[in-house]
């Protein structure tokens, strides 16, 4: 047994029955991101896993659940709307035990459920790689009112467009910031748009802070006058409204309307999922369809169907309503489709089925900046066989 695994094999289970001391949480978070290669650190962590049981189930699901978020918590916290860089330090190699770490937590999940297929390190998929899809980034396109267009990714900082008195600026930090003048123009339209693989954060002429997720657009004006302030959005984003009781705040998406005063919360819209999901974090909002409405409160959801039929979920996770914004995949009891619709937007890939969708729920977490495949390799811990090749997931039978 080599020195680093025996004391990387220490640092595991003491972190894992909770005995450890600051000094050993530190240290084992400084061997995880300082690990000579990539390889290296993997090949302690499989002699780890060979440790395990066979034919058992894998470690108890509270206690893995708990282990890896408190190890995400203290490498991942970051002010809030700051921009995900795709370079963070500590996921370049927590990527790799974040996958040990918590995918056996999916098995132990499956397991306890008594799901028909026990999770054991026999069961891991065979995978096959070709073209394997990177992460996705900060990218988006600014459409300017005239029909001109910036790519927010490769502009450089500083002022980028003045339409009228107002400036549109992009700071050191990535954001995009409408400065308004005094003696401001009428308003025009302007709309940020996300590709697939990108996302974005922009602060609006009213101070709001907005984070656009992938495959996702926002248009609103340059200045917002008379008695609301109204925006428009295709896909998902993440508000922070500036306070304004004077001038409530509504945003659009198809026949859906979302009022705020001021408020955080969470409007995933896409096209390509059965429902739209209103999630609230702070404040109150008012959300309404046609005849259909209803008002959140902090810890509800409001759920809207293609066929407009709205009802509100109480005590949801909002932790995992809002993980993308903070570069974090997290599934709680979702289906693989679900799963791979995210892992479509975000790693601009294809996602194909040999046979029937597995009927099977996952429950897990990990770094949005992991190339494809280690996503796939967590699903694969919980028996998905799948293959990446030419920008392409197939998930096999």
């Amino acid at each position: 047994m080599s020195e680093l695994y025996a004391r990387l094999d220490y640092l595991f289970n003491t972190y894992y029955n909770g005995a450890a001391t600051q000094a050993e949480r530190d240290e084992l978070f400084e061997i995880i991101n300082s690990s000579a290669t990539d390889a290296e650190l993997a090949s302690v962590i499989h002699q780890a896993w060979d440790k395990l049981d066979d034919n058992g189930p894998l470690f108890d699901r509270s206690k893995s659940e708990d282990m890896l978020t408190r190890i995400l918590r203290a490498n991942t916290e970051q002010p809030a709307m700051v921009p995900i860089k795709s370079n963070h330090l500590p996921w370049r190699r927590l990527g790799v035990a974040a996958s040990f770490l918590f995918l056996v937590g999916i098995g132990a999940y499956i397991y306890s459920n008594q799901k028909k297929q026990v999770v054991t390190k026999k069961s891991i998929a065979k995978t096959h790689l070709k073209n394997d899809a990177l992460p996705g980034g900060n990218k988006a396109v600014l459409t300017l009112a005239n029909g001109k267009t910036i790519t927010l990714d490769s502009a450089q900082n500083g002022l980028l467009a003045q339409q009228g008195t107002t400036r549109i600026n992009k700071t050191r930090n990535g954001q995009l910031v409408y400065e308004v003048g005094i003696n401001a123009d009428a308003p025009v339209i302007n709309t940020v748009s996300t590709p697939r693989g990108g996302q974005y954060q922009l602060v609006l002429p009213d101070g709001s802070k907005v984070c656009l997720n992938s495959a996702s657009s926002l248009s609103f004006p340059t200045r917002f006058t008379g008695k609301t302030r109204e925006v428009t959005i295709t896909g998902e984003a993440y508000f922070e409204v500036a306070k304004n009781p004077q001038m409530p705040f509504r945003v659009k998406s198809d026949n859906t309307t979302v009022e705020v005063l001021g408020t955080h919360f969470n409007i995933m819209a896409y096209n390509d999922e059965a429902e739209m999901k209103t999630t609230l974090l702070e404040g109150s909002v008012k959300i309404s369809n046609g005849a259909a409405s209803g008002i959140l409160k902090p810890g509800q959801q409001a759920v809207l169907n293609k066929a407009g039929r709205l009802k509100v979920l109480n005590d949801v996770d909002v932790d995992d309503e809002i993980a993308w914004k903070d570069g974090i995949f997290q599934f709680r009891d979702a289906g693989i489709d679900a799963i791979m619709r995210q892992a479509a937007r975000w790693y601009d890939v294809e996602v194909a089925y040999e046979g029937k969708i597995p009927q099977r729920e996952f429950t897990g977490r990990i770094s949005r900046n992991v190339k494809a495949s280690e996503l796939m390799n967590m699903l694969g811990y919980a028996g998905v066989k799948f293959k990446i090749e030419d920008k392409r997931i197939t998930i096999q039978q």
